[in-house]
């Protein structure tokens, strides 16, 4: 089992570590990590272990930040002084919550209770489940000009918007029209690795960014090929962490 510790005290983390190999010698623990931001970067940046062993208060903040940050799925037992963060810890992905001075026997309950609600579970057959229930991605969206109907190639939309409690593509040549779907219905038609939804008004095609620009009050400013609105696209201050992410992968 693959372990991560963040920690901001040296005698805590290496007493933990201890503790761990005692408990189970074959435990690989594949970081020690003091503050919030380099715990940030490292798990942006590596595959999660099985289990996250993460105390409460960091040298840079509070690891609840990280949290925000970062889409973590691996279970965590919390260690730490305080005991005031006992409901908050266990909203996000808690199997146990150890006070320090942590005890031997408490630690090993601690890992035979994520060994008994997780170890077991073959989550590539679950994930192989899900998947033949996701909707299948749509290649084309039919609409109507008149009384006249057009097929459009997903891959030549630019983006899927809302204006007027109406919802509209805007395709690579420029032109608008009018859609059936609502933009809720959209995101689960299409393929997220190309398309991201920038704001609760907006879905952006991959290939049509053309430009990216810091904006106030920590948004992102988009240009996009052969917008014909006035209207500014903004990445919302909440998905921009999710946007540069998917920008990056």
């Amino acid at each position: 089992m693959k372990v991560l510790i963040i920690e901001d005290k040296q005698p805590a983390s290496q007493k933990l570590v201890r503790l761990i190999k005692k408990i189970d010698a074959s435990i690989e623990i594949v970081n020690i990590i003091e503050s919030v931001e380099t715990s940030i970067n490292w798990l942006l940046t590596h595959t999660h272990p099985e289990l996250i062993f993460m105390d409460i208060q960091l040298e840079d903040g509070i690891c609840f930040e990280i949290f925000e940050n970062c889409d973590i799925k691996t279970p965590v037992i919390f260690t730490t002084a305080y005991n005031e963060y006992t409901l908050k810890a266990f909203k996000v992905n808690s199997v146990d919550y150890l006070l320090k001075p942590i005890n031997t026997d408490e630690l090993k309950n601690a890992i035979k209770k994520f060994e008994s609600v997780h170890k077991n579970i073959d989550f590539s057959k679950i994930e192989s489940v899900l998947n033949q229930f996701k909707p299948k991605i749509k290649e084309r969206f039919l609409i109507k000009i008149g009384n006249h109907l057009k097929s459009i190639q997903t891959s030549n939309i630019n983006c899927f918007y809302i204006k007027e409690r109406c919802n509209f593509i805007n395709v690579s040549n420029g032109r608008n029209y009018a859609i059936d779907y609502s933009l809720d219905k959209v995101e689960l038609m299409i393929d997220s690795k190309i398309f991201f939804r920038v704001n609760r008004n907006m879905i952006v095609n991959f290939t049509a960014i053309q430009d990216i620009i810091a904006y106030s009050s920590n948004r992102l400013k988009i240009v996009i090929t052969n917008w014909t609105e006035k209207d500014v696209v903004l990445v919302s201050r909440e998905r921009v962490v999710d946007f540069k992410k998917w920008m990056d992968r």
